[in-house]
């Protein structure tokens, strides 16, 4: 029988060799597709400003986040009686199935008075430096306590949301089991932290950039690769960066030029009202971009309704810079990639009122 010169069959032989060189070749493809994508400029950059969002949920400063505890911020999220009307919840101005805001200028409150400002999304919310336009909040915990007791918002006190909340027993066995080591657990304060547990759930991973910048070169198309480019490049990553792209520091609105009174109203000076300090005048806390798409009107003033006009004043007002039709259009397109997997929450059965629940008060 002939043999090849290794003394094997010549078939085996070829065989042999030809799967050696099908590995080799598959194996350099791998580390060619490897290299590329380290090699990726454009994301490589994108990396050293931006972080993906999470899928878990984040740890929340002197609050574990138990599921007893999610439970029962998601059941006061919902909770109309909570305010002094029995009309207004959390989800009233932060609506879950509208990007967590209500889609108006400024918030309608108790007695259907107007808000004086816009209503933040609460999606992601628990990754900002702190809540509200002006950052007068610390954490969620402290932001759920403002609207509660607010007059134009839900126009409550934490005594009567005590007695509509002891008066219902379903309640008070909630926060027993969410509140097990504490002698009187239905409390303002663990109304805070039941409601800041349930919106630390409240997040939006796996949006197109989120999956670009895990690795994923072709999550964006080239329309918002080019608007992110732009996004860098001109200077809005300055104040929009991070996790949260924005959300992390406070800047004035209108580092180069104010915008004209329609859409910065010359009353409201934003953290100047917190701090008394002369500069922080017009100064506000930068919104996340994360699911801009979902969250018109826009701006602090909520003025603006088209997304396109707001990257155009942002350009004339933050960056001294018109931008043209296309650089609107390509960072515009880039905003829609932040928009991500948004929460799937099933609304709560609440329990019902008892003769002893305060009454809603309408006045």
């Amino acid at each position: 029988m002939q043999v090849g010169r290794a003394g094997g069959h010549p078939t085996m032989t070829h065989t042999l060799r030809a799967l050696a060189v099908g590995t080799v070749s598959a194996i350099g493809a791998l580390l060619i597709a490897g290299s590329a994508l380290a090699a990726d400029p454009l994301m490589e950059r994108a990396r050293e400003l931006f972080k993906p969002l999470p899928a878990s949920i984040p740890v929340v400063k002197d609050n574990a986040v138990t599921r007893e505890k999610i439970e029962l911020g998601k059941m006061l999220f919902f909770e109309p009686r909570l305010s002094a009307s029995g009309i207004f919840s959390c989800n009233s101005c932060h609506n879950l199935g509208l990007g967590g805001v209500d889609g108006l200028e400024t918030s309608v409150g108790h007695g259907w008075q107007k808000g004086p400002r816009n209503s933040p999304t609460v999606l992601n919310a628990v990754l900002n430096v702190a809540q509200f336009w002006d950052g007068r909040a610390e954490d969620l915990k402290a932001q759920a306590k403002g609207p509660i007791q607010a007059g134009v918002e839900m126009n409550s006190t934490p005594d009567r949301v005590m007695a509509v909340l002891t008066s219902i027993p379903a309640y008070t066995a909630r926060f027993a089991d969410a509140f097990p080591n504490e002698k009187q657990p239905v409390t303002f304060d663990n109304v805070a932290k039941a409601i800041e547990a349930f919106e630390a759930t409240l997040t939006t991973p796996a949006s197109p950039f989120d999956q670009f910048l895990e690795g994923k070169a072709d999550a964006l198309t080239d329309a918002q690769k080019a608007g992110l480019t732009l996004f860098m490049d001109k200077g809005c990553s300055a104040c929009h960066n991070g996790v949260n792209v924005g959300g992390q520091d406070y800047f004035p609105f209108g580092v180069v030029e104010k915008p004209g009174a329609e859409i910065l109203p010359p009353g409201d000076k934003g953290r100047f009202t917190v701090t008394k300090t002369a500069d922080d005048e017009y100064v506000f806390r930068s919104p996340t971009l994360r699911n801009v798409a979902l969250t018109a009107p826009y701006f602090h003033s909520g003025k603006v309704w088209d997304l396109r006009q707001a990257v155009a004043v942002m350009g004339s007002s933050q960056l001294g810079a018109k931008l043209s039709e296309q650089e609107i259009d390509q960072i515009t397109a880039f905003l829609h990639s932040l928009t991500g997997q948004q929460p799937r929450v099933e609304y709560p059965l609440l329990p019902a009122s008892l003769p002893a629940t305060p009454q809603p008060m309408l006045r």
